[in-house]
């Protein structure tokens, strides 16, 4: 089957060890399926993953991607959710992976995963709006709806609008009635924030109208200070991702001072893929989508997300 594999890694150039070719059908070991895919979502973890970020040296060659929507061996349209563990809440368990981690991952004609990870697609929900659910989504939707801890008509900071998390907290907030402010460095893409949503948009680091509720942080060290600054006494910083660092100054007297959380987050569940789903079949609300490419043109997609000159989710299909 054709796939997209990482066969090498290099942290300076990244797309050295982007393969694209023929690979070996999946198997499916015991309480596990295959599905095939129709659409599949680009995440930076595709791109840290070639870097060397986050993956052993002896798991390549292995097949990219974590996110996929697709039709199952019965015939059922379904969403793959990315997170392979166990329990309750699968992203607590320590032993946790994500496809393109330890098993191959979803950038291929088909993919094997756990049954349990299999969401219904809604049928008014496109593959290619579904496969950019998994990541990007599911976790703005676990930062608003679960890890905040807000009420809608609270005020919300998204930081570094543009990225598949950031935009999704954007039309989440705008369609759940929270009041959205976002920041980016470019011109453009404040300007789409508005337009997904975004009540107020700033340049990074601007002096705001008020202090907010809550910051949605994904950006990390380059915007950590402006973050805790933006905050209401009381605030809270969810943070899952920190692109530009991860070891800004704590500035801790403000954080005990103005007794302000910083709250972490990862991905979601599946029951929380799941309503995600069903949330976007009520409200009509659907991702932003920057561009729509066939799986043999991936490297392009790649060079896209590597370069930063990206709004919404890129989309593969096969």
């Amino acid at each position: 089957m054709f796939a997209v594999t990482a066969t090498q890694t290099d942290p300076d150039n990244p797309l050295a060890g982007l393969t694209l070719g023929e690979r070996p059908e999946p198997e499916a070991p015991e309480g596990w399926t295959t599905v095939s895919v129709r659409a599949a979502a680009l995440n930076h973890h595709d791109v840290w993953t070639l870097k060397g970020v986050g993956i052993r040296q002896d798991r390549l060659p292995i097949v990219l991607g974590c996110d996929a929507a697709g039709v199952d061996e019965d015939g059922n349209e379904v969403i793959v959710h990315s997170v392979i563990g166990t329990g309750a809440d699968e992203t607590l368990d320590p032993k946790r992976t994500l496809l393109s981690e330890q098993h191959d991952g979803t950038f291929a004609e088909r993919v094997a995963v756990p049954r349990r990870n299999l969401v219904p697609k809604p049928a008014s929900l496109g593959f290619e709006h579904a496969a950019c659910l998994p990541t990007a989504w599911l976790t703005a939707y676990r930062m608003l709806f679960d890890k905040a801890g807000l009420e809608p008509g609270s005020t919300v900071l998204v930081q570094g609008a543009g990225g598949g998390v950031a935009t999704a907290v954007i039309a989440l907030g705008r369609a759940a009635g929270y009041r959205i402010w976002a920041t980016s460095r470019s011109e453009s893409k404040r300007e789409r924030a508005r337009q997904l949503g975004a009540d107020q948009v700033f340049e990074p680091g601007a002096r705001l109208p008020e202090r907010v509720d809550a910051v949605m942080e994904t950006v990390g060290q380059a915007t950590w200070d402006h973050s805790l600054k933006s905050l209401k006494p009381g605030g809270r910083i969810v943070v899952s991702g920190a692109t530009s660092g991860a070891v800004p100054p704590a500035d801790l007297n403000r954080v005990f001072f103005l007794q302000l959380s910083v709250v972490g987050s990862t991905m979601g569940t599946r029951e929380q893929l799941g309503r995600l789903a069903v949330f976007l079949e009520q409200t009509g609300l659907r991702p932003e989508i920057d561009r729509v490419l066939p799986l043999a043109e991936a490297r392009d997609g790649f060079a896209a997300m590597a370069s930063g000159e990206i709004f919404g989710k890129i989309v593969f299909t096969v």
